[in-house]
């Protein structure tokens, strides 16, 4: 089933992407440019930001143990957070550039920003695999999940929440920073499941993908609005979500769906607790694995085909192999079956004290 469900999300983003590339460059190739390399190489590791706590926790360490496993403990891998700066991240790859890594791993704070120093990388001859966001330049190799697809899990999930009360007061949509892609993808989703279906009253781009300022949209589309109007919220991931609820709380309103992505240990206490209704859980093992074995077989000038079974096209690139990887949608009744079962968190990671009676109360114990 997951093969299939594989192939079909990854058939979808494949149709999407390309229907809307328009590439000036073709750089997406299956090998690369520098001589074939034996297990000593070296990989540059770009993640975007510490304030999603993922990368951190789970993007970073699963890289890092699948290179060492590919390379027989012989690779080494160079890592380096950007912090949510588009300026820092330029400047970290042309240090990785200068320290000539093998390949690159980047995940770029801004799609468009990085183009340039994608193609320093490329003159250099140190080919490039774009991670969980397609950015601009030209990209070696991509992967993430499939974007659209998550918006309209979310979009789906909030419908269910909704019900029959749907159209009975306004939905605030929260969605990611603009110069995230996958914000917008995540963005597009949603709308093609919501739209007619609900009334939007207020929708944010949130600068930065921080709860902070989620949080202050949030207090201003209450202000707009009026809490006795407001029956949903869309958010795009759980850092936001858990700013949205901080201000709903404040302003006296509950019970009210809000949606979530990244099944972050916070998101699934608060769905535990009734506070959020759903996140999008996405499974980092495979996206990291596929990440990591792209790179080091371009490090060691082999061909791609048997990892990356898709192509897509990027605004600059077209045809980048690319490895595309399905979600769930992660609720109250199916947190055993998903980041349980899968090792993400234990039950005593999720049912600390103050989480016990509502843990008890969905059969989580």
């Amino acid at each position: 089933m997951r093969r299939a469900a594989f192939a079909v999300a990854a058939g979808a983003m494949a149709v999407s992407l390309a229907a809307c590339g328009s590439a000036k460059e073709s750089g997406g190739g299956s090998k690369s440019s520098s001589p074939k390399k034996g297990d000593a190489i070296k990989v540059g590791l770009l993640l975007p930001e510490n304030q999603t706590a993922r990368y951190e926790k789970f993007d970073r360490p699963l890289i890092e143990k699948k290179v060492k496993e590919l390379t027989n403990g012989k690779g080494e891998v160079v890592y380096a957070n950007a912090k949510q700066d588009a300026t820092t991240q330029n400047q970290q790859v042309d240090s990785m550039v200068t320290n000539k890594v093998d390949v690159l791993i980047v995940d770029a704070v801004d799609a468009a920003a990085i183009k340039n120093s994608v193609q320093k990388a490329k003159d250099a001859g140190i080919p490039v695999v774009a991670y969980d966001r397609l950015a601009q330049g030209p990209i070696d190799a991509y992967t993430s999940f499939d974007n659209e697809t998550v918006g309209k899990t979310q979009g789906e999930a909030l419908l269910k929440a909704l019900g029959s009360k749907a159209k009975s007061g306004k939905i605030v949509m929260m969605n990611g920073s603009s110069t995230d892609p996958n914000a917008a993808q995540f963005k597009a989703g949603a709308h093609k499941v919501l739209d007619g279906k609900v009334n939007v009253g207020k929708e944010y781009d949130t600068k930065e993908w921080k709860p902070e300022n989620a949080n202050s949209n949030m207090e201003g589309a209450i202000s707009a609005l009026g809490k006795k109007n407001i029956i949903g919220v869309y958010s795009a991931n759980d850092g936001m979500a858990g700013g949205i609820i901080t201000a709903l709380k404040a302003a006296g309103i509950s019970n009210i769906p809000v949606t979530g992505q990244d099944a972050e240990l916070a998101g699934v206490q608060r769905i535990v607790a009734g506070e959020q209704y759903m996140s999008v859980y996405k499974p980092y093992a495979p996206e990291a694995a596929a990440a990591a074995e792209m790179a080091v077989d371009l490090a060691q000038g082999k061909s791609l085909d048997a990892v990356a079974k898709d192509k897509v096209d990027s605004p600059t690139t077209k045809q980048v192999p690319s490895v595309l990887v399905p979600v769930t949608a992660l609720t109250k009744d199916n947190i055993k079956d998903t980041v349980i079962k899968d090792g993400v968190y234990t039950v005593a990671d999720i049912c600390t004290a103050q989480y016990k009676a509502a843990c008890a109360k969905i059969g989580l114990k």
